[in-house]
C-alpha cells in the first residue's frame, strides 16, 4: 500500500460579533485531489514545517492569506485518514478580525463563513448510504444555504473529510 502522507488543516473559528463562524474554502475544479470540494485551508506537511500547527498556519496563509498574527491555536482534533491516503491533523484556532483574505485562485475557488452553531446542530448532519464494490458505506453531509464572500446566495455541500472533522469537533464540544 502507498504510504500515508501527513497533512494538516486549519479549523478557523472566526470571532464575529454575532458569534463564531467557520471559515471554509471551495477547492478549484482542476485539482488532482478533492477537486471542487468544500474544505478547510490546509495541505500536506513540508519537511521544514516544525509541527502540524506550523503546516496548518503555512497552508492557511498560502491558500487564503490568513495572517498568522490574527490566529490563536486552541487545540487539535483526532487525526483523520482520507481515502486519498493523507493522515490529516485538524488544528483548531480562533481567528481575530479584521483580516483581508488573499485567495490563491489556483487552489481555491472561493472562501466563505458558516455559523459554528449551524454546523454543531446534529439536525443538520445528514447521513447518506451508498454501495461501493458490494460494500455498504456511508458518509455525512452538512448542506448549508448561505452566501459566498462575493455576496451570491448558494448551497454549499459540505461532506466527506470536512464534515467528518466537523462532527469530531461537535463531539469534542458536546462532551
Amino acid at each position: 500500500a502507498p504510504e500515508l502522507m501527513p497533512a494538516s488543516v486549519l479549523v478557523p473559528l472566526v470571532q464575529r460579533p454575532e458569534g463564531l463562524r467557520v471559515l471554509l474554502t471551495r477547492r478549484t475544479d482542476h485539482l488532482r485531489d478533492h477537486a471542487g470540494q468544500i474544505s478547510f485551508p490546509g495541505g500536506r506537511a513540508e519537511r521544514h514545517d516544525a509541527d502540524a500547527a506550523a503546516t496548518a498556519l503555512r497552508e492557511a496563509e498560502e491558500e487564503v492569506g490568513l495572517p498568522r498574527g490574527a490566529i490563536d491555536i486552541i487545540g487539535q482534533l483526532p487525526h483523520y485518514t482520507t481515502v486519498t491516503r493523507y493522515v490529516v491533523t485538524p488544528v483548531v484556532a480562533l481567528v481575530r478580525p479584521p483580516f483581508t483574505l488573499q485567495i490563491d485562485s489556483f487552489e481555491v475557488a472561493e472562501a466563505f463563513e458558516v455559523p459554528l452553531e449551524f454546523l454543531m446542530t446534529p439536525a443538520h448532519h445528514q447521513r447518506h448510504a451508498f454501495e461501493l464494490q458490494g460494500q455498504q458505506r456511508q458518509f455525512l453531509s452538512m448542506p448549508w444555504d448561505g452566501v459566498g464572500l462575493n455576496g451570491t446566495p448558494q448551497r454549499f455541500f459540505i461532506w466527506g473529510a470536512t464534515a467528518a472533522m466537523l462532527r469530531n469537533l461537535y463531539g469534542f464540544l458536546a462532551a
